[in-house]
C-alpha cells in the first residue's frame, strides 16, 4: 500500500511559479520540482480548498496548477473536518486570519493521511505551531499527520 500525502497549495504554487532570484524561493522551487517527480509513488490527496486556492491569481498559473494537480484525489471536507478546522482556530492552534490553513490540517487528519506537505513555514510547518496542533488534533480523537516541506519529506524518504 502506497503512503499517503496531502499537498497544501505552497507546493504546487512553487511548482509552476517563474523561477525566483531570491536563493531560497529558488532553491525551494527546484526541490519542488524534484518531489513533483516521486509523487507517482505515493497516494496523493488535495481538497476543495486546494483547488480554490490553487484557481486565483494570474489565469494562465491558474490553469497550469489545476492541470498539474489533474490526477489527484479530492477530499471531502465534511462535517468532522469543518468541525475540527474550528477547533484548530478557536483552540489557536491556527490564526483566526488563516482559516483555510486549518482546513488543510483538518482534512488530512480527519481523512487518516500520513504526510501535509507544505511550503507554509508561518502557520503550517511552524515548530511551535505544530505543536499546538498536533496537541488539538489528537485531542479531537485523530492522528496527526507528519507535517513537512517538499524537502524534508524527499529527505526523510531516502534514509
Amino acid at each position: 500500500m502506497k503512503r499517503t500525502i496531502y499537498i497544501e497549495t505552497s507546493v504546487v504554487s512553487y511548482l509552476v511559479a517563474e523561477m525566483s532570484e531570491n536563493i531560497l524561493v529558488g532553491g525551494h522551487q527546484l526541490v519542488t520540482h524534484a518531489f513533483w517527480k516521486t509523487l507517482p509513488n505515493y497516494s496523493v490527496f488535495i481538497s476543495d480548498t486546494v483547488v480554490i486556492e490553487a484557481s486565483c491569481g494570474d489565469e494562465e498559473k491558474a490553469q497550469r496548477r489545476l492541470w498539474e494537480m489533474r490526477d489527484f484525489s479530492v477530499l471531502d471536507a465534511d462535517t468532522k473536518t469543518q468541525e475540527l478546522a474550528k477547533y484548530l482556530v478557536k483552540e489557536k492552534a491556527v490564526p483566526e486570519k488563516c482559516p483555510e490553513d486549518a482546513v488543510h490540517i483538518a482534512v488530512a487528519a480527519v481523512h487518516d493521511i500520513e504526510f501535509i506537505v507544505t511550503w507554509n513555514f508561518k502557520h503550517i510547518n511552524n515548530p511551535f505551531m505544530i505543536r499546538k496542533i498536533s496537541s488539538v488534533v489528537t485531542k479531537h480523537g485523530y492522528s496527526m499527520p507528519v507535517i513537512c516541506s517538499p524537502e524534508e519529506f524527499m529527505e526523510a524518504e531516502h534514509d
